[in-house]
């Protein structure tokens, strides 16, 4: 038996080693943490920092001469294609060159082949640490876009709005870049899209084509994506002309690639292109949900150096469709598409900062029509803060459906049952309903209902008004709150009124609360500002 070298044992690496295992093939897994969840899945787990490039190649070195001899080097959700690509070279395996893939995972390298190539993207200049102080940045124009050059997940990316804002931001994606380095770029306004492919025998065909929800400014928080995407098909026949014009520059020919990209007043521009597969549940969940096609082992087979029968079978031909701003360049591959018969949408919960002290609703959402799946990331017990990157989530949920509409619906609705619960009397908490935000993050992070509480901050309860124990919130709403009851939506969707109800559900104790307390804490915490002071009075 062969075996296939997997970079990551985290929970986006599942759909890989399991699709390497169902292929026959012997799964060798690496992970800087031996307890990463799926580690236990693996034929042989061995402990490697991904960073430590010297150790994957003596480990790949160790496997060519064994009696299981390596086929294959491939990750999916991991930042780490370069490293999987130096490894396939040194052994002679296939996938997508070293230097392609280098470019495809440091931004500034990544910009600088757009640029030559004449792919659409943001204009940028490279910053480290003490590019301020060189002025790097004088006279430059407001908002920017800063974010590390080499990681993912949104960590240290973040819109600088003034000059006020640089200096915490810059040092905030210096930190997370290994390398020390950041880009400032001019902002894309425009609709947001992900799209994964595989490239291969010199075709490009889509293996998922999104939506992204993105919230919270100065923040890129992605509340979830939907796939198919629902914009018309110029403008996605547009997106991905741009998109294998990106992958064509970047060099990558042998593998997957995955972009963000907008679609502004000037036309499609690119965002960042990967040589991986998606993470956030897109490649091994939602597209196969969608369409059917077991996206991860089709990608696989790519790297085996076999046939992706699947794709080949299924595949329909696009047209070559570019935007004006690209008119006149080659096509670059012969584009194919795989088309979605379903709806998947996932969607996202999160919470206010504190302490964990309970998640509830976790059944009853699994329970949800349509919902496949319910994916938990906190737990009683854990520190969670509102999100400023894409790792500090509380949990996902999927749903599958017929409809667009019945597959979101279903997924808010999931989402609308789980409550995570807070320890009371914790000073992030009590912050966050004080309204204090932190040094350069204005606005952020932003209330659960901000037009209902701007409209009680003009009325509010008298200081020494109670509300009694026992007695219905919902039926004791303020006179200046009754018209946002069903027009605002917290950041789970629910709205005041569901809200009002699920708090009159989950109340516990027999104490009389606050009325000034309670109305803030839920107009800026929603269901968990509400319980927070409930429980507090204990």
């Amino acid at each position: 038996m062969q075996s296939v070298l997997l970079l990551g044992a985290g929970l986006m690496q599942k759909p890989a080693i399991l699709a390497a295992k169902r292929l026959g093939y012997r799964a060798v897994v690496v992970d800087g943490n031996p307890a990463a969840v799926c580690a236990p899945l693996a034929d042989r787990f061995v402990p490697v920092d991904l960073k430590d490039r010297d150790a994957l190649v003596a480990l790949a070195d160790s496997l060519r001469s064994s009696a299981e001899p390596l086929a294959a080097v491939f990750t999916a959700g991991t930042d780490f294609s370069a490293n999987v690509a130096f490894v396939a070279e040194r052994c002679g395996l296939r996938g997508h060159s070293y230097q392609a893939c280098l470019n495809a995972s440091d931004k500034a390298r990544m910009r600088r082949c757009f640029a030559a190539a004449g792919v659409p993207s943001p204009s940028f200049r490279e910053l480290t640490a003490s590019s301020l102080a060189d002025g790097a940045v004088d006279g430059i124009a407001y908002p920017q876009v800063i974010k590390p050059v080499d990681n993912m997940g949104g960590r240290g990316c973040r819109l600088v709005r003034d000059s006020a804002e640089l200096r915490g931001a810059l040092d905030e994606a210096v930190r997370n870049s290994r390398s020390g380095r950041a880009i400032l770029e001019d902002v894309m306004d425009g609709a947001e899209y992900s799209i994964d492919a595989v490239v291969w025998n010199g075709t490009l065909t889509i293996t998922g084509f999104a939506d992204r929800h993105i919230c919270y400014p100065p923040y890129f928080i992605e509340m979830g994506h939907t796939m198919p995407s629902s914009c018309d098909e110029k403008t996605r026949n547009e997106l991905i002309a741009t998109f294998a014009l990106g992958i064509q520059s970047l060099g990558l020919t042998c593998g997957v690639a995955k972009a963000d990209i907008k679609y502004t007043a000037a036309g499609p521009m690119v965002g960042e292109i990967a040589a991986r597969l998606s993470g956030g549940y897109m490649s091994g969940w939602t597209y196969p949900y969608a369409s059917g096609c077991d996206l991860t082992e089709q990608a696989l087979l790519v790297a085996l150096g076999e046939t992706p029968d699947f794709l080949v079978r299924h595949r329909v031909p696009l047209p070559w469709q570019p935007h004006p701003s690209v008119a006149g360049k080659a096509q670059p591959f012969a584009l194919y598409d795989m088309p979605c018969a379903r709806v998947s949408a996932e969607r996202t919960w999160i919470s206010i900062p504190g302490t964990v002290a309970a998640v509830t609703g976790l059944e009853a959402a699994a329970k949800t029509p349509f919902v496949r799946d319910v994916f938990p990331r906190a737990a009683a017990g854990d520190a969670v803060m509102f999100p400023r990157n894409n790792v500090q989530k509380c949990g996902n949920v999927i749903a599958v459906a017929p409809s667009r509409t019945q597959a979101e619906q279903a997924a808010y609705a999931a989402i609308q049952q789980i409550t995570v619960r807070l320890v009371p009397h914790q000073p992030q908490t009590d912050a966050f309903l004080r309204g204090a935000g932190e040094s350069g993050e204005r606005g952020f992070p932003p209330p659960a209902f901000p037009a209902a509480l701007d409209a009680y901050e003009k009325h509010p309860c008298a200081d020494s008004a109670l509300i009694p124990a026992g007695v219905p919130v919902s039926t004791i709403l303020p006179p200046p709150l009754l018209p946002f009851l069903d027009s605002e939506v917290d950041w789970n969707h629910g709205s005041l009124r569901q809200v009002l109800g699920r708090f009159d559900e989950l109340r516990q104790n027999q104490y009389a609360i606050r009325a000034d307390q309670f109305w803030r804490a839920l107009l800026r915490g929603s269901i968990q500002g509400a319980l927070y002071v409930a429980d507090g009075m204990s």
